[in-house]
């Protein structure tokens, strides 16, 4: 599936107009429920494939995010033959207790995988705590970048993101 297919499919699926709190605490009219697209094995497996590109040639493996995150980064895996973690929001308190579940992350190059990036926080917070495990972060990959302030952020903290969409280029790319 083609970059403009795949944005109107997306957009088609996935953009859904209401009153929505984000993460950030902002108020949005407009919101991306990315389990609507990620749902969509046709949709997800088109995502992963366009977003393989994006992926940095000196990574060693993918973190997905919870929970978002965590489909892509399994996909783009399967695509690219790289590994794959997943990172949880709080380390569970029970059985192994950990926050990073899959792999080691110490000393290996690690990309981060979102969906949606808004601000960045829950992205910032999960690089804080792998690179605290002695992962190397320095790339962020997400389907979609909210232009609002994510990719300011995340450069604050030595993160370079790296989007297949912006919201307004998904948009512009839904309506033609």
């Amino acid at each position: 599936m083609d970059r403009s297919t795949l944005a109107q499919r997306i957009y088609a699926v996935a953009m859904i107009r209401g009153s929505f709190r984000l993460r950030s605490g902002k108020v949005s009219g407009e919101y991306f429920d990315k389990y609507l697209f990620e749902s969509q094995p046709e949709l997800l497996r088109a995502t992963a494939e366009q977003m393989a590109a994006l992926t940095p040639g000196n990574a060693e493996a993918f973190a997905g995010l919870e929970l978002g995150g965590v489909p892509v980064a399994t996909v783009l895996s399967q695509i690219t033959n790289l590994p794959t973690v997943f990172v949880r929001k709080a380390a569970k308190d029970y059985g192994t207790t950990k926050l990073v579940e899959g792999g080691a992350v110490a000393g290996r190059r690690i990309v981060v995988i979102e969906d949606v990036v808004t601000s960045g926080g829950q992205v910032i917070e999960s690089a804080h705590e792998l690179r605290k495990l002695d992962a190397i972060v320095s790339d962020v990959l997400c389907v979609i970048d909210r232009e609002s302030g994510g990719i300011e952020n995340l450069q604050e903290h030595g993160l370079k993101l790296h989007s297949l969409f912006t919201a307004s280029e998904l948009k512009a790319l839904a309506q033609t």
